[in-house]
């Protein structure tokens, strides 16, 4: 079985992993900036950017001690080329393009968003397709109809904020700090789910694209008063922040299992896997569960660890390329969308 070795360095996590065979983790090592960028809110471009090319030979080298093993062992090299951060996709391509001349290796390609869609099949004995994979992080949600690691396609994506942005937003507004994904995950479960009744945007009937920025409005105007902007939040109690919080991630939940299983419903599919940085929340991961029991579809779900932004479902879906012969030139180039 092919060894790959997998570099990923799409937004603020500076990640390597070695995997065989495209489900065996060898290693999965992961330097994340999210102080660097905590006290800013969100990512920093130009600071990713610096962070990734500090600390990349150092995650790489990494990779290769805790899987045992040396360039000569590699068989290929996988990398994210998109999308994400144009400055932070440029490290990532060049140490992989590097690796790979002084190596002799070949080059894989990978879509990030992609490599979430079949994260789930890293542990599975057997790969889930065909399946609605469900992607939902800080950048991007979509809905994708995956028949194979070769045969993904876009169903749906957002119209406006990713699920996270908003999560990220919202929990500014809350004074809750940054990442807010993991905090309103936190805060919520002491809150009122059914406190406040925050829209639920569905778009058209048949609709797969989502859209987030009703909800942050709705939100904003529930903390700051209709109209206003400022103000207010030194007003709520804990137990007040706790119930919109709640409310909140309930509204985006109902939207994201809605259209999942519309989804379903419009392909046929027996399957449906989640994947991405919101993966990680517990109330998505308990209705999506719950609501493919209930019409007996095969649910399936990545460790937490392959959630976020991580090498090891880079270095998976490039084995899969790999075996394809879809290996890129040193000319391939970065796209952030």
């Amino acid at each position: 079985m092919a060894r790959i070795l997998g570099i990923e360095s799409s937004c603020d996590e500076t990640a390597a992993a070695v995997v065989v065979g495209g489900h065996e983790v060898q290693s999965n090592v992961v330097a994340s900036q999210v102080d660097l960028h905590r006290k800013y809110g969100g990512v920093v471009p130009e600071i990713a950017s610096r962070a990734h090319i500090e600390c990349i030979h150092n995650v790489v080298r990494m990779a290769l001690t805790e899987a045992d093993c040396s360039h000569a062992d590699i068989d290929a090299i996988a990398y994210t080329s998109r999308p994400g951060l144009v400055g932070s996709l440029l490290i990532g391509a060049t140490a992989a393009k590097t690796l790979g001349w002084a190596w002799q290796k070949p080059l894989i390609a990978v879509n990030h968003v992609e490599a979430h869609a079949v994260s789930a099949a890293i542990d599975a004995e057997s790969a889930p397709w065909p399946a609605v994979a469900l992607v939902v992080s800080g950048g991007h949600t979509s809905l994708y109809l995956v028949e194979g690691f070769d045969a993904i396609r876009l169903l749906g994506s957002t119209i406006d904020d990713a699920a996270g942005e908003a999560f990220d937003k919202v929990a500014t507004m809350l004074g809750l700090g940054y990442p807010g994904g993991p905090v309103i995950d936190r805060v919520s479960e002491s809150g009122d789910a059914k406190a406040h009744a925050f829209p639920r945007t569905l778009l058209s009937r048949d609709s797969l694209d989502f859209s987030f920025s009703g909800i942050k409005t709705a939100v904003r105007y529930k903390i700051h008063g209709t109209g206003q902007t400022t103000g207010g939040l030194e007003q709520l109690s804990e137990s007040d922040i706790a119930d919109i919080a709640a409310s909140f991630q309930q509204a985006v939940v109902d939207v994201l299992v809605k259209k999942t299983m519309r989804a379903v419903a419009q392909t046929g599919a027996p399957n449906v896997v989640l994947g991405g940085g919101v993966a990680a929340n517990r109330a998505l991961r308990k209705s999506l569960e719950a609501e493919c029991q209930k019409r007996n579809l095969g649910f399936f779900a990545p460790k937490m660890a392959y959630c976020v932004d991580n090498a090891a479902m880079i270095a998976a879906m490039g084995f899969h390329m790999f075996e394809g012969g879809n290996a890129a030139t040193l000319d391939h180039d970065v796209c952030a969308r």
